[in-house]
């Protein structure tokens, strides 16, 4: 019996409990990195969404934006993806675990035309947890956020105003 070589069940318990310690302090971090790289898409997103609204609205809009005021719609996402201005992935208004909106007023006799776009996580909470912030951008393009709401994408241009701008 003394030639037998292994370890012992002591030695294989203190490396898997080791190998616990490690995930524990590793994977909240690594959950929180991927929170962040969602919200820096999310934020990228909402730039790239603006510049597509300009050029929708100075081209095929006629001076209009490419949306409607009906609430969790992505009509104006799928307008901009059939015109080639943003991609397919942002065209179906999910991307990044975030979801995507945009909406826009037409241009009256004494308003130009305006828009918003809105980003939310697509799980608020919990440890699959996409974002901790929800973003907005407005016509002027002002980046905002907030974190309450996260869930909720029926906001318009007001309720994007009242976050803080992003510097």
């Amino acid at each position: 019996m003394k030639d037998q070589k292994g370890f012992s069940l002591i030695e294989l318990l203190i490396v898997v409990v080791i190998i616990g310690i490690i995930a524990a302090i590793a994977i909240p971090n690594l959950l929180a990195s991927r929170r962040s790289a969602n919200e820096g898409s999310a934020i990228s997103a909402l730039r790239t969404i603006h510049g597509a609204q300009a050029t929708y609205g100075a081209t095929i809009g006629g001076g209009n934006f490419a949306g409607d005021t009906v609430f969790g719609s992505s009509v104006g996402l799928t307008a901009l993806a059939s015109a080639n201005i943003v991609d397919s992935t942002l065209g179906t208004g999910i991307k990044s675990g975030y979801r995507f909106q945009t909406g826009s007023r037409p241009a009256s006799a004494s308003t130009p035309a305006s828009y918003w776009a809105s980003a939310a996580p697509t799980t608020a909470s919990g440890v699959t947890q996409t974002g901790s912030r929800r973003f907005g951008v407005i016509t002027e393009g002002t980046l905002y956020w907030r974190t309450d709401f996260l869930g909720n994408l029926q906001i318009d241009d007001a309720d994007i105003r009242l976050g803080t701008p992003i510097q």
